[in-house]
């Protein structure tokens, strides 16, 4: 079972149908306001979905108290929000840069873990005016993929099985991104 943690975000079920079409039987959706860190050790997920949403990680409920107390309990996915509150969970900054509403860019990454088995670069969606401050991603935390101007598009700390990406690989107008769910499931 995937707990998939909703941000009060429109995507949230694009996940959803992304994670039951990429095999997993079950996938429970919570908001991040109706949730504990004890309930969800109870319910035991082989998995945590942090979904998108119109917030900052200091905004989004349950999320940064998910990574702080679960780390290395629970494999984690973050998706733009949750990604951005991966990186600063771990003590890096997110900061506001240009917004890039519905904009696709090309992701360049290192074909590892996630992004295992595709293109380089290859062409996602982006929904978002905040990031990862480069210069603050904490040590710990291995740049997966970047834009061709440098900016963090994915993250992972492969022994925490802890993965995050900025782009939305459930929106239409990204490339892989149901290979990129699969490998997630696969890891996990």
């Amino acid at each position: 079972m995937i707990l998939l943690i909703d941000n009060y975000d429109s995507f949230t079920y694009n996940l959803y149908h992304y994670l039951i079409q990429a095999g997993e039987k079950q996938v429970v959706v919570k908001r991040n306001d109706e949730i504990s860190v004890a309930e969800i050790k109870k319910m035991k997920p082989r998995g945590i979905v942090l979904s998108p949403g119109p917030c900052t990680p200091n905004d989004a409920g349950i999320c940064l108290e998910i990574i702080k107390k679960l780390q290395g309990i629970f494999p984690i996915f973050g998706v733009c929000l949750g990604h951005q509150a991966i990186g600063q969970a771990f003590g890096g900054k997110v900061v506001k840069t240009y917004p890039m509403h519905g904009k696709v860019s090309e992701i360049f990454h290192q074909g590892k873990n996630i992004f295992k088995g595709l293109p380089s670069p290859f062409k996602a969606a982006r929904y978002h005016s905040l990031i990862i401050e480069k210069k603050t991603c904490p040590k710990n935390l291995q740049i997966t993929a970047e834009t061709k101007e440098g900016i963090i598009m994915g993250i992972a700390d492969e022994k925490l099985k802890i993965f995050g990406v900025q782009f939305h690989p459930e929106s239409i107008a990204s490339e892989h991104g149901h290979t990129i769910i699969k490998n997630f499931l696969k890891i996990i």
